[in-house]
């Protein structure tokens, strides 16, 4: 999905204003950078390609997976089970890979070139480059991965040559007025990156899993945790930055965002489901029951809590057209 920053004219008066506005103190005082000693904790720099290994017994922490609970699947034989986790693995590696290479690393490359629109210390634009190169690295050793996986296990990847995140986001895009497209980008970054992600808490600590696969996620969510704080700073510079009506046209559209990135791919679990053996009716009930709105919009308030806070604390919330887009989307009550 090609970014479509906003015009060099918006950016420049975007610029502008975010020098006038944004407290001086911020602007001046020192960026505490979590990027200092890079070359030598970066996983790029230190970490080997993972190899898949010959050890673990299952390829994806059930419990992650709801599916596995419905009666059907408390049922199957455990080869179609097994099937279902493999496929789940593939899922995540595939939305990682589209995630960096797609969403992330246009934000931060354009970041990194000043062609933001915003005023950043020189050490955020330092940074982002080694953003995009973190990045770039957990894309490739995800592909790896994913070839491994295929390799040991025989089972052929069926996945959808876009997760769901991409068409929601190009749909957003469209949908935006055309003076502040190119926020949608950035703000789908900072949601991403600051969100907390339950497989990166998890599946390291699952020694069920190869250990190939416990390492890879462990490497993405050591970086990540550094990512994390520079995007929660990036809001911090973002918000005060825009104007009123700027805030009032785009906040509507953070709850649509935070869907985007933490809402099941339904597609894509049905495929998998379906790729694993069973019959078509019974991936129907299946995703019918698992998948009910209400448990849907409960799991992603949850997982939404730490950005929640941070848009919180950037006063998003204090307009009232993104309050109500918030509450509508069950986001917050």
């Amino acid at each position: 999905m090609a970014l479509k920053f906003a015009s060099t004219a918006h950016q420049t008066v975007l610029a502008r204003r975010h020098q006038n506005r944004l407290d001086q103190a911020l602007v001046e005082a020192d960026y505490r950078s979590r990027f200092r000693n890079w070359e030598r904790v970066a996983t790029v720099r230190n970490s080997p390609v993972r190899e898949l290994g010959a050890d673990g017994e299952l390829f994806f922490t059930p419990e992650l997976v709801p599916a596995l609970s419905h009666p059907i699947l408390e049922k199957a034989e455990p080869h179609i089970r097994e099937a279902v986790l493999v496929h789940r693995l593939y899922e995540y590696l595939k939305f990682t890979i589209d995630l960096e290479q797609s969403a992330v690393i246009p934000v931060t490359g354009h970041i990194s070139r000043g062609m933001s629109g915003l005023d950043l210390p020189e050490g955020m634009l330092r940074d982002a480059f080694k953003i995009s190169t973190d990045e770039a690295w957990h894309a490739q050793f995800t592909y790896e991965l994913m070839r491994e996986v295929r390799g040991r296990t025989r089972i052929t990847p069926v996945l959808p040559d876009a997760p769901t995140f991409t068409g929601v986001l190009a749909r957003i895009h469209e949908d935006l007025p055309q003076e502040i497209r190119g926020l949608d980008e950035m703000l789908f970054a900072i949601v991403s990156e600051t969100l907390i992600s339950s497989v990166l808490d998890e599946l390291p600590q699952d020694e069920r899993l190869p250990g190939g696969v416990r390492d890879m996620v462990a490497d993405h969510a050591v970086d990540e945790a550094k990512h994390h704080t520079y995007f929660s700073t990036l809001l911090r510079h973002l918000w005060p930055a825009m104007t009123r009506k700027e805030r009032e046209l785009a906040g509507p559209y953070i709850p649509q965002l935070i869907f985007a990135f933490l809402e099941p791919d339904y597609a894509s679990t049905a495929l998998g489901l379906r790729a694993a053996g069973l019959a078509g009716h019974e991936v129907e009930q299946i995703m019918s029951d698992v998948y009910a709105r209400d448990t849907i919009v409960a799991d992603v308030r949850r997982g939404a809590a730490p950005t929640l806070q941070y848009f919180v604390e950037a006063g998003a919330l204090e307009h009232a057209a993104t309050r109500e887009a918030f509450q509508e989307s069950g986001l917050i009550a």
